[in-house]
């Protein structure tokens, strides 16, 4: 077979500013569209459609922007690990941008748990904030998203920025196995999962659909934000030409 015609499959390739910027304009906005779409299902078939709650009423429906915000910003900092491990081994500046422009997304979606946790714990637990393990950890979280944004931004040399971010991003990691296995590891007040591989799904259909809409919706807007904010650094780098126009 003419290896002119078929070429080998190389995902090294996308290491490439500009094959990475080409992909990223035609994934953004398609991710925005699913986002939005997911959204708007979600909220709908969440907030009108499903039923209350046995104990908790209607209050528990804050559970459908604070769960996947929570589950994002656990997820998002994971992946800022990896691309910061692989910007360490291989050193490529697609993966340390990468790293850089998921953190204030991330940084959302740890300040929109703590805030959305809040209002649902109020009439829950009877206070807005108490020292609970989880929310002590996803706290912390934040506080890391923030230490990395501000040492990334405060170096000024860019490739110094970047290894410094890259071993925070790394060393804080340990943090997201504590907050997730934290209602297993300590007497919390915080619920367990209602969604596990091991006791299935423990809630009305309804709201487990609604569920699954929002977190796509929240995982797609995340992704979205992290290409285009990625493509915008590459311009202010001077890695992509600000009058490059092939999409």
């Amino acid at each position: 077979m003419n290896e002119n015609i078929v070429k080998p499959f190389k995902i090294r390739r996308f290491a490439s500013p500009y094959i990475f910027d080409k992909l990223a304009a035609k994934l953004v906005p398609i991710f925005f569209v699913v986002s939005i779409v997911l959204a708007v299902v979600g909220l709908i078939v969440g907030f009108l459609i499903a039923p209350a709650d046995v104990v908790q009423g209607n209050y528990y429906r804050m559970m459908f922007l604070h769960v996947p915000a929570s589950w994002m910003a656990m997820l998002i900092y994971i992946v800022m690990a990896f691309w910061s491990a692989v910007y360490l081994v291989w050193r490529t500046r697609v993966s340390s941008i990468l790293a850089q422009a998921l953190a204030p997304t991330g940084a959302w979606m740890a300040f929109l748990s703590l805030i959305t946790g809040a209002i649902w714990g109020k009439p829950t637990w009877g206070a807005y904030w108490v020292w609970d393990a989880r929310l002590t950890s996803m706290l912390l979280l934040l506080f890391l998203y923030i230490a990395y944004l501000a040492l990334t931004n405060s170096i000024e040399n860019e490739r110094r920025a970047s290894q410094a971010g890259a071993l925070l991003a790394i060393v804080g990691v340990v943090n997201v196995p504590i907050i997730y296995f934290s209602v297993v590891w300590w007497n919390t007040l915080h619920q367990g999962a209602s969604i596990s591989f091991k006791s299935g799904v423990t809630m009305h259909e309804t709201m487990f659909w609604a569920l699954i809409c929002m977190t796509i919706s929240a995982w797609t807007y995340c992704i979205a934000m992290a290409l285009w904010r990625a493509r915008l650094r590459l311009r202010v780098l001077g890695f992509i030409n600000p009058e490059f126009r092939k999409m």
